[in-house]
């Protein structure tokens, strides 16, 4: 069977991050946050964010993972090839998906890999038990790439790719006054080491007693995470009334 069939067995959700509401505020931001997919990165779940799109009835939705991604690794990162990737959407306001937009990737032998997007579509099943809704995806193509479909108001935009991943938190710090958020393994290890390597270059070490170095800093500028970013018509994701909930899973 292919990968894209061999999801009917159904799989479990191991990372789920972030809920928001239709143009109004949104909550959440969960980088490496248990052991298990801090041995498994392309598992994590990093941010969730719903935004008003390109006109006034259409509407962004971006799931970022793995974070942080260096300049030195960024050319070969890639998302899990045997991880179902999915944005569930309540437009019934009873905390249980109505909807899901799902994405499976397959590696080419040209070491880079190709996106395949099923949805906004009902799920099979719903909580914990995902499979992929449709044997079709509605678009594929390259990450990397920007991938549409249908025309007009009608069209769907599609991003799977690295990205910029700002962070405005002083993690050196933070780090410090709790080691044990430090990540064991990944980039973010490295800080609050004798050699930090990724602090900003206009940012002074801290002293011994600094509880601030002034103004917020993009403590990750520089640094990078796989995102993929969704933007369509808001009426293929509302029900009857103008609020969404959406939260994400990534499912083996």
């Amino acid at each position: 069977m292919t990968r894209r069939t061999r999801w009917i067995a159904g799989s479990m959700a191991i990372a789920i991050t972030a809920t928001a509401t239709l143009v109004q505020r949104g909550v959440g931001s969960d980088h490496q946050d248990t052991p298990e997919v801090e041995l498994n990165p392309r598992l994590d779940i990093n941010d969730v964010f719903v935004f008003p799109g390109s006109a006034e009835d259409r509407i962004v939705m971006v799931l970022t993972t793995q974070s942080p991604i260096t300049p030195a690794s960024s050319a070969a990162a890639r998302f899990d090839s045997n991880a179902l990737y999915q944005i569930k959407i309540d437009n019934s306001g009873d905390a249980v998906e109505d909807l899901v937009i799902q994405f499976q990737f397959d590696d080419n032998a040209s070491g880079g890999q190709t996106v395949g997007m099923f949805g906004p579509v009902a799920p099979t099943v719903t909580g914990r038990t995902s499979r992929v809704a449709t044997a079709t995806p509605r678009m594929t193509g390259s990450i990397g790439s920007t991938i549409t479909n249908g025309t007009g108001t009608a069209q769907v935009q599609l991003f799977a790719g690295i990205r910029d991943d700002p962070f405005y938190i002083d993690l050196e710090q933070f780090f410090r006054i709790i080691p044990d958020r430090r990540p064991a393994h990944g980039a973010a290890s490295l800080i609050t080491k004798s050699a930090n390597a990724f602090r900003p270059k206009d940012v002074a070490a801290p002293g011994p007693f600094d509880a601030t170095r002034g103004p917020a800093v993009d403590f990750l500028r520089g640094l990078n995470s796989m995102a993929i970013v969704v933007e369509l018509p808001e009426s293929l994701v509302k029900g009857a009334g103008n609020n969404i909930g959406v939260w994400a899973t990534v499912s083996r």
